[in-house]
């Protein structure tokens, strides 16, 4: 007897939509790794990309606890000596909220080929409108 694994046709993928208002990024971001990773299909296999497609709105509205929006320092590296950027979260925030999402989400899948395939079935937006009515998705709830 072997294991079924299965082919790429029979991965059923869905579009979901998920308010970021009022949630703690952290929680958040964990939640919609697990979407885009699979983990919550039946179908889920370690090597295959079986995850959803996962819309986040109201990005601006996310929250941090404790110190973390005046202590958490971003870090980027130009590659060339001297070249370490360092940008605050609230002045990241201000600029680009929907960075600070996809940052936090694209940390915690894997770092292969197969997590930027599953990283391209993220998108976040800003305000409550977004441009994806027609593949009809569904509102979730993250508890």
């Amino acid at each position: 007897m072997s294991t079924y694994f299965p082919k790429e046709g029979e991965i059923a993928r869905k579009w979901y939509v998920v308010d970021a208002a009022d949630q703690t990024l952290g929680r958040l971001a964990s939640k919609v790794a697990r979407m885009l990773m699979g983990k919550e299909n039946p179908q889920y296999t370690t090597f295959l990309d079986a995850g959803d497609h996962v819309i986040i709105i109201n990005a601006e509205k996310v929250r941090v606890t404790g110190m973390k929006a005046e202590q958490k320092a971003y870090h980027h590296y130009t590659g060339y000596p001297g070249g370490l950027r360092s940008e605050d979260f609230r002045k990241r925030f201000d600029r680009k909220p929907e960075q600070i999402i996809e940052d936090a989400i694209s940390r915690m899948l894997p770092k292969t080929k197969l997590g930027k395939q599953m990283f391209s079935k993220l998108k976040v937006y800003r305000g409550d409108k977004h441009p994806h009515e027609a593949q009809k998705p569904e509102a979730r709830v993250l508890a």
